[in-house]
């Protein structure tokens, strides 16, 4: 509360015209997502700024305020008050997390392009039923086709061939074969979605050619097994986000988990009496049941003992930084980059996904029967599991056959 944060100052803050009857509740957001007390000392007493631009924009209420107005207001203050200017965006957080702020509507000078893009994500979430991560790869084509045309002068009506032709070529500079496929994929969807009312000449998405790709043309990304046992050793285990990071990373490389995987691990998904972790598996949508072992076992306990989730979180592994919320796959990859640089081992690969890799290869070289390699890391088919033979190198040694031409020479040579 105010009072105990600023004892004879809070009123002041309190009496804000704008900002004033939030004042109190706002500093009771910021101490329950975790923002230490210089923090929300700080962002309070920068709101007499906020208060002041707001109003000189014509915001009687706090319920009039919206997003574009907030984002000017911080456009503003970052020119004047570049040090203040932090606190709108927290501010916007709160009005959000609360439902205090009014939701954008479409306005009266939106762009066509704009219009165009929201029909097509809709077309993809009500008839496609597209995830919303695979809408946002759609959506992010869509925007850089449409731009690439602008900047050329060319309305969609009139796209030929070679415009297509020319936007592959720019956005094979930034895109590996990989990416360029699925971006050329995303590229053919918005093309028939526009060829469906005459927007665009129809069947111009069958004449873009996608780069060619092999079937296991790489070898899978994996890691000697005394250099990921080596990486776990160099987590600092006594701070907690120390904590937190060995646990993610023990479980990671002792069942071969996901990012995903491991982000939405929650309490009810481990059964201690049971010894037994349940996982979900969002790419196959299906549940995973593997024992808990002890190792496993004491490194998330000490986790959740020192970093215990709130009680409106049920997921094990949270953001340490404030705002408190649920961790999302990429700060994991980026928690597994910061540890290779700190741990100063040469690891080339940039995400964790080569430590699920490293465990396969480990418990092949261990003489894991392929099935079991399998169940531990959910494949559906043994085709998934049996790329990893290619990496038992000492083992396909053994079942080399000698070449025809050397072996019928030696033979004669003997006689």
């Amino acid at each position: 509360m105010l009072h105990s944060l600023f004892p004879k100052a809070h009123l002041r803050f309190l009496s804000l015209p704008l900002l004033g009857p939030i004042a109190d509740s706002f500093d009771d957001w910021l101490a329950a997502n975790g923002y230490t007390r210089s923090s929300r000392e700080y962002f309070v007493s920068k709101l007499r700024h906020t208060d002041a631009d707001l109003r000189s924009r014509q915001v009687k209420e706090v319920a009039d305020l919206t997003h574009p107005v907030l984002h000017g207001c911080w456009r503003t203050l970052s020119k004047t008050y570049p040090g203040h200017a932090k606190t709108v965006r927290i501010l916007e957080r709160y009005l959000a997390a609360n439902g205090l702020i009014i939701r954008d509507r479409p306005a009266t000078g939106t762009s066509p392009a704009s219009i165009l893009i929201e029909e097509y994500l809709n077309y993809l979430r009500e008839v496609r039923g597209f995830a919303s991560s695979t809408v946002s790869n759609h959506r992010y084509t869509a925007q850089c086709l449409l731009q690439h045309l602008e900047e050329k002068g060319i309305a969609p009506k009139k796209i030929q061939a070679s415009h297509l032709e020319s936007y592959v070529a720019k956005a094979g500079k930034r895109l590996s074969r990989a990416g360029l496929q699925q971006d050329i994929g995303a590229l053919r969807g918005f093309l028939r979605f526009l060829a469906m009312d005459g927007r665009v000449p129809a069947g111009l998405d069958s004449q873009i050619d996608t780069p060619r790709l092999y079937r296991l043309e790489q070898l899978p990304r994996a890691l000697p097994w005394e250099t990921v046992r080596t990486l776990l050793r160099s987590i600092d285990k006594t701070s907690a986000k120390g904590l937190r990071d060995y646990a993610m990373f023990l479980l990671i490389a002792t069942y071969g988990l996901r990012t995903s995987e491991v982000v939405a691990i929650t309490l009810d998904d481990i059964r201690w009496r049971q010894d037994s972790l349940r996982i979900h598996q969002p790419k196959t949508s299906s549940l995973l049941e593997l024992p808990l072992i002890n190792e496993v076992s004491s490194a998330i306990v000490k986790h959740l003992k020192r970093t215990p989730p709130p009680p409106r979180y049920r997921r094990i592994f949270l953001r340490m930084r404030a705002p408190i919320g649920v961790l999302k796959r990429t700060a994991v990859g980026e928690a597994f980059q910061s540890l290779v640089r700190k741990s100063g081992l040469r690891i080339p690969f940039q995400g964790p996904h080569c430590m699920r890799h490293s465990l396969a290869v480990h418990l092949l070289k261990s003489g894991t029967p392929l099935k079991t390699i399998g169940d531990i890391l959910g494949h559906r088919s043994a085709a998934s599991t049996s790329t990893y033979l290619r990496l038992a190198t000492g083992d396909l040694r053994e079942v080399a056959l000698p070449v025809p031409g050397r072996w019928r020479q030696a033979k004669e040579g003997e006689r």
